[in-house]
């Protein structure tokens, strides 16, 4: 775990404005501050694809204001669990780090109802993953 015994999770996708960033909305807004999130592409966009912030929008979270980041070495080794989704190859490998490849459909040049499956896909996927490596403390 990293320094501060929170998980981290780095959600890489291509372009990291659709599917990364649905990712890391839904974890941060799930988890709170149970997670360290970061979202990154190999080859970003210039901003988050509209159809993904009206989507999200549908759900109560606002994606509006993120913005495009490079996938660099040290937000991967910076990360316990590292998500990529189709970035085939450009993405670094590192040991000791878990990676899981989530085969999800690019939400690019897609409206916004062929976004909706894939968002509430990844909202599915990232409860599983919360249960995994970041429970609800049993008080």
């Amino acid at each position: 775990m990293s320094d501060n015994a929170l998980p981290s999770v780095l959600f890489v996708c291509v372009h990291n404005a659709g599917r990364s960033q649905m990712a890391a909305a839904f974890l941060t807004h799930l988890a709170g501050d149970r997670v360290q999130v970061r979202s990154a592409g190999s080859a970003p966009a210039d901003t988050v694809n509209p159809a993904v912030v009206a989507a999200m929008a549908e759900v109560g979270i606002d994606v509006s204001a993120e913005v495009p980041k490079v996938l660099t070495v040290d937000a991967v080794q910076a990360s316990d669990v590292v998500i990529t989704m189709g970035c085939g190859d450009t993405c670094p490998v590192f040991p000791g780090k878990r990676y899981l490849d989530w085969q999800l459909t690019d939400p690019a040049g897609q409206g916004v109802e062929a976004v909706r499956p894939i968002r509430d896909e990844i909202e599915q996927r990232i409860r599983g993953l919360i249960g995994e490596i970041a429970p609800a403390s049993q008080s």
